[in-house]
């Protein structure tokens, strides 16, 4: 099974909006990310609009053809967002307003109310639901009792520990994911995923379906380009 890569265009936003205007223009990278063999687009509005803008999402939803998945913390204003403008995936992440980027899963045992609540009306309006979690067995069976669809492990420790110790850094994802492969949620995975760590993750983490990968894949792309950083990507998933 290959893994889907969704590459998140965040930072190429964030670039834009850095002097006004629109070079580079977002709709045109979300395309080009397609034609250069990317499985999804990701984004990520936050509150701030720093990079993402509430605006972008409607453009982008018009012109992807592919798997269009919005991650964000589910306040009333991001659902409105959502649904007006219906994705294939919602991504539900817990980042306070401010937070500079996100660095920690849902508690899903003490928030599986609101997570209930939240996935039961994106599915009703035909959205999977994705939710962002730590590497726990217990965070995962919760998020498959609040009925999401998927869970993405957030996977910042793993990177930060592969370089010292690889296998010790996968371990409890591993141990996760066979918990998702038995109570039948489906593994998707994000946050600091790279070309050195992406192949060994994937090898150690089965039944990955998804990864969303935008700030690594964004900074190889000032070396070696947008064409060729994607096909390096895929690369280390097939």
């Amino acid at each position: 099974m290959m893994t889907r890569l969704s590459v998140n265009i965040n930072k190429v936003a964030l670039l834009r909006n850095s002097r006004g205007g629109n070079l580079p223009d977002l709709v045109q990278v979300a395309r080009d990310c397609e034609a250069f063999g990317a499985q999804g687009i990701t984004v990520h509005p936050r509150p701030d609009q720093r990079h993402i803008r509430y605006d972008d999402v409607p453009a982008l939803r018009a012109v992807v053809t592919t798997e269009f998945n919005i991650e964000g913390n589910p306040t009333r204003e991001f659902l409105d967002l959502v649904l007006a403008n219906p994705p294939h995936q919602c991504t539900l992440v817990p980042d306070a307003p401010a937070q500079l980027t996100s660095d920690a899963g849902w508690d899903t045992v003490a928030d599986g109310a609101r997570l209930s609540e939240v996935t039961a009306e994106l599915q009703r309006n035909n959205i999977r639901v994705s939710v962002f979690v730590d590497p726990s067995v217990r965070m995962v069976e919760a998020a498959k009792a609040a009925g999401a669809d998927r869970i993405e492990f957030y996977t910042g420790p793993f990177a930060k520990d592969f370089v010292k110790n690889p296998q010790a850094a996968v371990a409890a994802y591993t141990k996760a994911a066979e918990a998702a492969n038995a109570a039948g949620i489906g593994i998707n995975a994000g946050h600091d995923l790279n070309l050195d760590n992406l192949r060994f993750f994937r090898d150690n983490c089965p039944g990955l379906l998804e990864v969303s990968i935008g700030h690594a894949l964004i900074a190889d792309a000032l070396y070696y380009g947008l064409s060729n950083v994607i096909r390096m990507y895929l690369r280390q998933l097939s």
